[in-house]
Order: structure tokens, then sequence, then C-alpha cells
């Protein structure tokens, strides 16, 4: 199974083709900047991919194109769980060393050391 859409590429904002092509129970995104240029692998897939994917999916079941019960569910399934990478931006602060509490004092007597 193959859908294609188009949508804006969150990072540039620029117009992109996507492909969502399901084999052997897998579903695997696939992008392009234009027409007729060969498809390269979606760097990250997104929430909206995937909920976009939902969408047609539903709308095509309903038309009786192909679409499973199983094929909705694995969809509504993997977006349940779906949790965006971490980002740098989002991402924990480190610990400052200096607020991580009093210095362990040096071992006075140890040849390395002095």
């Amino acid at each position: 199974m193959e859908i294609e859409w188009t949508d804006e590429d969150p990072a540039t904002g620029n117009k992109r083709f996507v492909r969502a092509c399901k084999f052997a129970r897998r579903w695997h995104f696939s992008i392009r900047w234009a027409r007729r240029t060969p498809w390269q692998d979606a760097p990250e897939v997104t929430r909206a991919m995937w909920e976009t994917l939902l969408d047609a999916l539903e709308r095509r079941y309903w038309r009786r194109e192909g679409v499973s019960d199983d094929d909705l569910q694995q969809v509504r399934r993997i977006l349940a769980v779906f949790r965006p990478p971490p980002s740098v931006d989002t991402a924990e602060p480190l610990a400052n060393p200096a607020s991580a509490g009093p210095e362990t004092p040096p071992h006075h007597g140890h040849p390395r050391t002095e």
C-alpha cells in the first residue's frame, strides 16, 4: 500500500512531497522536494506525518480501497505511544558542577596528589 501527500517541511517551511509505504506490515516514510526527483528516506518521522497517514487511511477505509482494520489499529497504536525525539532545545539542562554540593577534600599524604 502506498499513500502520498504534500506538506510543509517543519525545518524550512518549504513544500515537500511525502510518501508512506506499507510493506511486510511496516510503514516506511519517504520525502522529495520536487516532482520527478528521487524519493529519499525521511530523516525524521513527525507526529503530523502519522496523523496525516491515519486520516488518509480512514478516508480510504470507508471507500473500501484496500485498507483493513489492522492498518487503522496499527497506526493508532503508534500514535498512542509516539514521543518525538529529544531536541537540543528541550533536553534537560546539564547539572552545574558548582551547585552539586561541597567539593571532596584532597587526599593529603598520597604521593600523586601532592
